[in-house]
Protein backbone atom coordinates (compact mmCIF):
# COMPACT_ATOMS: atom_id res chain seq x y z
CA UNK A 1 0.00 0.00 0.00
CA UNK A 2 2.70 2.14 0.52
CA UNK A 3 4.68 1.83 -2.26
CA UNK A 4 1.28 2.44 -4.31
CA UNK A 5 1.15 5.61 -2.33
CA UNK A 6 4.75 6.36 -3.54
CA UNK A 7 4.15 5.78 -7.03
CA UNK A 8 1.16 7.61 -7.52
CA UNK A 9 2.50 10.41 -5.92
CA UNK A 10 5.48 10.78 -7.49
CA UNK A 11 3.75 10.36 -11.26
CA UNK A 12 1.47 12.88 -10.30
CA UNK A 13 3.90 15.14 -9.21
CA UNK A 14 6.06 14.57 -12.31
CA UNK A 15 3.01 15.57 -14.65
CA UNK A 16 2.53 18.79 -12.76
CA UNK A 17 5.68 19.50 -12.95
CA UNK A 18 6.25 19.05 -16.54
CA UNK A 19 2.36 20.70 -17.17
CA UNK A 20 3.84 24.10 -15.01
CA UNK A 21 6.63 24.56 -16.83
CA UNK A 22 5.55 24.39 -20.34
CA UNK A 23 2.59 26.34 -18.84
CA UNK A 24 4.43 29.24 -17.00
CA UNK A 25 6.96 29.92 -20.17
CA UNK A 26 4.20 29.95 -22.48
CA UNK A 27 2.66 32.26 -19.87
CA UNK A 28 5.22 34.38 -19.46
CA UNK A 29 6.24 34.70 -23.44
CA UNK A 30 2.78 35.66 -23.83
CA UNK A 31 2.40 38.48 -20.92
CA UNK A 32 5.42 40.33 -22.04
CA UNK A 33 4.57 40.30 -25.95
CA UNK A 34 1.04 41.37 -25.23
CA UNK A 35 2.24 43.51 -22.43
CA UNK A 36 0.29 42.33 -19.70
CA UNK A 37 0.49 42.84 -16.17
CA UNK A 38 -1.98 40.09 -15.18
CA UNK A 39 -0.60 37.56 -17.29
CA UNK A 40 2.83 37.68 -16.10
CA UNK A 41 1.61 37.46 -12.58
CA UNK A 42 -0.58 34.57 -13.48
CA UNK A 43 2.92 33.27 -14.95
CA UNK A 44 5.00 33.89 -11.88
CA UNK A 45 1.58 31.97 -9.54
CA UNK A 46 2.43 28.73 -12.39
CA UNK A 47 6.22 28.73 -11.93
CA UNK A 48 5.61 29.16 -8.43
CA UNK A 49 3.99 25.61 -8.68
CA UNK A 50 6.87 23.76 -9.53
CA UNK A 51 8.72 24.36 -6.81
CA UNK A 52 5.86 23.43 -4.62
CA UNK A 53 5.24 20.53 -6.32
CA UNK A 54 8.66 19.29 -5.38
CA UNK A 55 8.09 20.39 -1.67
CA UNK A 56 5.09 17.90 -1.99
CA UNK A 57 7.65 14.94 -3.11
CA UNK A 58 9.87 15.84 -0.65
CA UNK A 59 7.76 15.63 1.81
CA UNK A 60 5.71 12.74 1.02
CA UNK A 61 8.71 10.71 0.38
CA UNK A 62 10.01 10.90 3.90
CA UNK A 63 6.59 11.51 5.57
CA UNK A 64 6.77 7.32 4.04
CA UNK A 65 9.68 6.43 5.40
CA UNK A 66 9.08 3.10 8.33
CA UNK A 67 8.93 3.91 12.05
CA UNK A 68 13.22 3.89 13.03
CA UNK A 69 14.45 4.11 16.97
CA UNK A 70 14.04 7.58 16.63
CA UNK A 71 10.95 8.00 15.31
CA UNK A 72 8.52 4.95 16.34
CA UNK A 73 5.23 6.54 15.41
CA UNK A 74 6.84 7.19 11.81
CA UNK A 75 6.94 10.08 9.85
CA UNK A 76 3.89 10.49 8.55
CA UNK A 77 3.21 14.44 10.03
CA UNK A 78 6.26 15.72 7.47
CA UNK A 79 3.78 15.68 4.63
CA UNK A 80 1.73 18.21 7.00
CA UNK A 81 5.00 19.95 7.15
CA UNK A 82 5.35 20.20 3.25
CA UNK A 83 1.83 21.23 2.96
CA UNK A 84 2.65 24.29 5.27
CA UNK A 85 5.55 25.24 3.63
CA UNK A 86 3.46 24.79 0.39
CA UNK A 87 0.82 27.16 1.93
CA UNK A 88 3.45 29.87 2.52
CA UNK A 89 5.28 29.62 -0.72
CA UNK A 90 1.70 30.08 -2.07
CA UNK A 91 1.03 33.01 0.30
CA UNK A 92 4.74 34.69 -0.45
CA UNK A 93 3.81 34.58 -4.56
CA UNK A 94 0.12 36.15 -3.46
CA UNK A 95 1.46 39.02 -1.61
CA UNK A 96 4.08 39.87 -3.92
CA UNK A 97 1.60 40.06 -7.09
CA UNK A 98 -0.75 41.65 -4.89
CA UNK A 99 1.97 44.63 -3.64
CA UNK A 100 3.16 45.16 -7.49
CA UNK A 101 -0.10 45.32 -8.68
CA UNK A 102 -1.79 47.89 -5.76
CA UNK A 103 1.37 50.12 -6.42
CA UNK A 104 0.41 50.46 -10.12
CA UNK A 105 -3.33 50.86 -9.33
CA UNK A 106 -2.26 53.66 -6.14
CA UNK A 107 0.09 55.70 -8.94
CA UNK A 108 -2.36 56.92 -10.82
CA UNK A 109 -1.00 57.08 -14.04
CA UNK A 110 -3.82 54.90 -15.98
CA UNK A 111 -3.72 56.58 -19.20
CA UNK A 112 0.15 55.31 -19.89
CA UNK A 113 -0.90 51.74 -19.19
CA UNK A 114 -0.70 49.99 -22.03
CA UNK A 115 -3.25 47.88 -23.38
CA UNK A 116 -2.80 43.68 -23.38
CA UNK A 117 -2.88 42.26 -26.22
CA UNK A 118 -5.44 39.81 -28.13
CA UNK A 119 -2.35 36.58 -26.78
CA UNK A 120 -2.84 37.69 -23.28
CA UNK A 121 -6.36 36.69 -23.93
CA UNK A 122 -5.50 33.34 -25.47
CA UNK A 123 -2.98 32.63 -22.65
CA UNK A 124 -5.77 33.30 -19.75
CA UNK A 125 -8.40 30.87 -22.13
CA UNK A 126 -5.28 28.03 -22.28
CA UNK A 127 -4.69 28.37 -18.96
CA UNK A 128 -7.94 28.25 -17.61
CA UNK A 129 -8.52 24.62 -18.99
CA UNK A 130 -5.62 23.08 -18.42
CA UNK A 131 -4.90 24.48 -14.50
CA UNK A 132 -9.26 23.00 -14.23
CA UNK A 133 -7.93 19.69 -15.68
CA UNK A 134 -5.47 19.50 -13.35
CA UNK A 135 -6.91 20.49 -10.54
CA UNK A 136 -9.39 17.09 -11.25
CA UNK A 137 -6.26 14.81 -11.94
CA UNK A 138 -4.33 15.46 -9.02
CA UNK A 139 -7.74 15.91 -6.57
CA UNK A 140 -8.76 12.45 -7.43
CA UNK A 141 -5.35 11.16 -7.31
CA UNK A 142 -5.04 12.42 -3.89
CA UNK A 143 -8.36 11.52 -2.62
CA UNK A 144 -7.05 8.06 -3.55
CA UNK A 145 -4.21 7.82 -1.84
CA UNK A 146 -5.56 10.30 1.36
CA UNK A 147 -2.37 12.43 0.74
CA UNK A 148 -2.66 15.83 2.50
CA UNK A 149 0.48 17.33 0.37
CA UNK A 150 -1.09 16.19 -3.08
CA UNK A 151 -4.33 17.68 -1.94
CA UNK A 152 -3.06 20.79 -1.18
CA UNK A 153 -0.94 21.18 -4.44
CA UNK A 154 -4.55 20.33 -5.63
CA UNK A 155 -5.79 23.20 -4.73
CA UNK A 156 -2.97 25.00 -5.70
CA UNK A 157 -3.75 24.18 -9.28
CA UNK A 158 -7.62 25.22 -8.67
CA UNK A 159 -6.03 28.96 -7.33
CA UNK A 160 -4.33 29.16 -10.34
CA UNK A 161 -7.38 28.48 -12.46
CA UNK A 162 -9.22 30.48 -10.90
CA UNK A 163 -6.11 33.54 -10.79
CA UNK A 164 -6.51 33.37 -14.78
CA UNK A 165 -10.22 33.64 -15.02
CA UNK A 166 -9.66 36.58 -12.81
CA UNK A 167 -6.58 37.55 -15.46
CA UNK A 168 -8.78 37.23 -18.19
CA UNK A 169 -11.42 39.49 -17.34
CA UNK A 170 -9.09 41.91 -16.41
CA UNK A 171 -7.01 41.39 -19.84
CA UNK A 172 -10.63 41.78 -21.76
CA UNK A 173 -11.83 45.03 -19.73
CA UNK A 174 -8.44 46.43 -20.19
CA UNK A 175 -8.97 45.87 -24.18
CA UNK A 176 -12.07 47.39 -23.94
CA UNK A 177 -11.14 50.63 -22.70
CA UNK A 178 -10.13 50.30 -19.02
CA UNK A 179 -6.11 49.93 -18.38
CA UNK A 180 -6.65 49.25 -14.69
CA UNK A 181 -8.65 46.46 -15.30
CA UNK A 182 -5.63 44.32 -15.69
CA UNK A 183 -4.12 45.60 -12.61
CA UNK A 184 -6.93 44.94 -10.65
CA UNK A 185 -6.96 42.04 -12.17
CA UNK A 186 -3.59 41.10 -10.29
CA UNK A 187 -5.17 42.30 -7.06
CA UNK A 188 -7.68 40.33 -7.28
CA UNK A 189 -5.39 37.11 -8.38
CA UNK A 190 -3.91 37.46 -4.68
CA UNK A 191 -6.75 37.21 -2.70
CA UNK A 192 -7.60 34.08 -4.25
CA UNK A 193 -3.70 32.56 -3.63
CA UNK A 194 -4.42 33.78 0.18
CA UNK A 195 -7.58 31.89 0.76
CA UNK A 196 -5.67 29.00 -0.78
CA UNK A 197 -2.34 29.39 1.14
CA UNK A 198 -5.14 29.71 4.06
CA UNK A 199 -7.21 26.58 3.54
CA UNK A 200 -4.00 24.32 3.11
CA UNK A 201 -2.37 26.01 6.17
CA UNK A 202 -5.20 25.52 8.56
CA UNK A 203 -5.92 21.56 7.07
CA UNK A 204 -2.33 21.16 8.05
CA UNK A 205 -2.76 22.01 11.13
CA UNK A 206 -5.38 20.54 12.28
CA UNK A 207 -3.60 16.98 11.35
CA UNK A 208 -0.18 18.33 13.19
CA UNK A 209 -2.05 18.92 16.75
CA UNK A 210 -3.99 15.76 17.24
CA UNK A 211 -7.17 16.84 15.71
CA UNK A 212 -9.57 14.23 16.62
CA UNK A 213 -11.31 11.97 13.24
CA UNK A 214 -14.13 13.28 11.89
CA UNK A 215 -17.38 12.60 13.77
CA UNK A 216 -18.61 10.23 11.13
CA UNK A 217 -15.65 7.61 11.05
CA UNK A 218 -15.74 8.15 14.81
CA UNK A 219 -19.58 6.75 15.03
CA UNK A 220 -18.57 4.16 12.35
CA UNK A 221 -16.18 3.15 15.03
CA UNK A 222 -17.75 3.14 18.11
CA UNK A 223 -20.97 1.19 16.51
CA UNK A 224 -18.14 -1.52 14.99
CA UNK A 225 -16.48 -2.32 18.28
CA UNK A 226 -19.88 -2.43 19.96
CA UNK A 227 -20.74 -5.29 17.86
CA UNK A 228 -17.95 -7.37 18.94
CA UNK A 229 -18.56 -10.23 20.70
CA UNK A 230 -17.93 -10.31 24.27
CA UNK A 231 -17.90 -6.54 24.01
CA UNK A 232 -20.52 -5.24 26.72
CA UNK A 233 -19.52 -1.46 26.26
CA UNK A 234 -17.33 1.14 25.35
CA UNK A 235 -16.29 3.53 28.46
CA UNK A 236 -14.31 5.82 26.42
CA UNK A 237 -12.76 6.45 22.73
CA UNK A 238 -10.55 8.79 21.31
CA UNK A 239 -8.57 9.03 18.14
CA UNK A 240 -6.24 11.44 16.77
CA UNK A 241 -5.01 12.25 13.19
CA UNK A 242 -1.33 11.54 12.79
CA UNK A 243 -0.63 12.96 9.33
CA UNK A 244 -2.52 11.02 7.39
CA UNK A 245 -3.40 8.15 9.74
CA UNK A 246 -5.29 8.00 12.60
CA UNK A 247 -4.60 6.78 15.95
CA UNK A 248 -7.08 4.60 18.82
CA UNK A 249 -7.40 4.55 22.50
CA UNK A 250 -10.64 2.53 23.46
CA UNK A 251 -11.88 1.23 27.00
CA UNK A 252 -14.11 -1.54 25.90
CA UNK A 253 -16.20 -3.13 29.22
CA UNK A 254 -16.36 -7.14 29.39
CA UNK A 255 -17.52 -9.59 31.78
CA UNK A 256 -15.92 -8.39 35.05
CA UNK A 257 -15.55 -12.47 35.83
CA UNK A 258 -13.05 -12.91 33.14
CA UNK A 259 -10.30 -14.88 33.00
CA UNK A 260 -7.58 -12.52 31.98
CA UNK A 261 -5.81 -14.29 29.33
CA UNK A 262 -9.83 -14.38 27.91
CA UNK A 263 -9.74 -10.52 28.43
CA UNK A 264 -6.77 -10.27 26.35
CA UNK A 265 -8.23 -12.33 23.93
CA UNK A 266 -11.13 -10.57 23.07
CA UNK A 267 -8.74 -6.81 23.40
CA UNK A 268 -6.84 -8.63 20.75
CA UNK A 269 -9.56 -9.66 18.17
CA UNK A 270 -11.19 -6.30 18.50
CA UNK A 271 -7.42 -4.46 17.80
CA UNK A 272 -6.65 -7.01 14.70
CA UNK A 273 -10.36 -6.29 13.41
CA UNK A 274 -10.16 -2.56 13.69
CA UNK A 275 -7.00 -2.91 11.40
CA UNK A 276 -8.62 -4.94 8.68
CA UNK A 277 -11.43 -2.71 8.57
CA UNK A 278 -10.50 0.30 8.95
CA UNK A 279 -7.36 1.72 6.34
CA UNK A 280 -6.47 4.65 8.05
CA UNK A 281 -6.12 3.41 11.33
CA UNK A 282 -2.26 3.20 11.84
CA UNK A 283 -2.26 1.73 15.91
CA UNK A 284 -4.81 1.11 18.11
CA UNK A 285 -4.47 0.88 21.95
CA UNK A 286 -7.35 -1.10 23.81
CA UNK A 287 -7.91 -1.51 27.37
CA UNK A 288 -10.25 -3.57 29.16
CA UNK A 289 -12.97 -2.71 32.17
CA UNK A 290 -14.61 -5.09 34.07
CA UNK A 291 -18.37 -4.60 32.95
CA UNK A 292 -20.78 -4.91 36.03
CA UNK A 293 -24.60 -5.29 35.90
CA UNK A 294 -25.24 -2.20 38.78
CA UNK A 295 -22.73 0.05 36.71
CA UNK A 296 -24.80 0.73 34.01
CA UNK A 297 -21.38 0.77 31.47
CA UNK A 298 -23.32 2.26 27.95
CA UNK A 299 -23.71 -0.53 25.19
Amino acid sequence: MEENFQKTANRVSLVSIIVNLLLSVFKLMAGIIAKSGAMVSDAVHSASDVFSTIVVIIGIRVSSKDADEEHPYGHERMECVAAILLATILLLTGLSIGYSALRTILSGNYAELEIPGILALIAAIVSIVVKEAMFWYTKIAATRIDSAALMADAWHHRSDALSSIGALIGIGGARLGFPIADSIASLVICFFIAKASYDIFRDAIDKMVDHSWDSANEQALREFIKDEEGVFGIDSLRTRVFGTKVYVDVEIAVDAELKLKDAHAIAERVHDHIEKQFNKVKHIMVHVNPYEEQEGSAR
